[in-house]
């Protein structure tokens, strides 16, 4: 076992039956509908459903429908991630081919292939930071941001650690070339709105 195998696997041990806790008391809660909720480094956040974040995200389904089944394809679906206390409702999932559910009845980051995050003013700071970090610890081979207030996507690919090895910024109205990545595909970017 590698250095960081060994730390995902410890970090893993220690968060999932916090991560479960925590989720079962926000399940109590009454959160307002429309809301998404997760937890980032162990702080929960809820963000409403803007119109010009739902366009972007169901513009990114239905683009990734060209490769990927209906059910490889994921929205807002908790999926615990390396770090501390990380149990997170990406806005776009796509898993891997054989991807199943754990006994408890969830995904495992390791079958994860592509993550896009779509920017929310007020969790944009954990989407470039304590997130992109996490999804470089879990390997995910291909990260977009697709931030509507700056007008473009920020693609990261190559994990290494936590963090990625490149990263390209792409204006909205320019393709984002994924073929040479594991979703082989080219989302267009003509019909995301911007904020």
């Amino acid at each position: 076992m590698t250095v960081l195998e060994d730390r995902i696997a410890m970090a893993e041990s220690d968060n999932t039956s916090t991560l479960d806790e925590m989720f079962e008391r926000l399940e109590t809660m009454p959160v307002p509908e429309g809301y998404k909720v997760e937890i980032v480094e162990g702080t929960v956040f809820m963000s409403p459903q803007r119109d010009t974040h739902w366009e972007i995200i169901l513009d990114i389904v239905e683009q990734l429908r060209a490769k990927y089944p209906r059910k490889r394809v994921k929205s807002d679906v908790r999926i615990d991630y390396p770090g501390h206390l990380n149990g997170f409702a990406t806005d776009v999932t796509a898993m891997a081919e054989g991807a199943e559910k754990t006994e408890e009845g969830r995904w495992r980051y390791q079958d994860v292939e592509f993550v896009a995050e779509v920017i929310s003013k007020g969790t944009a700071a954990n989407d470039y930071g304590p997130k992109k970090a996490a999804y470089a610890l879990a390997e995910v081979p291909v990260y977009v941001i697709a931030d509507p207030y700056q007008g473009r996507c920020h693609i990261y690919t190559h994990p290494k650690g936590d963090d990625y090895a490149t990263e390209t910024k792409v204006a909205f109205g320019d393709a984002v070339d994924l073929t040479g990545t594991v979703v082989g595909l080219t989302l267009t970017t003509d019909e995301f709105p911007r904020d």
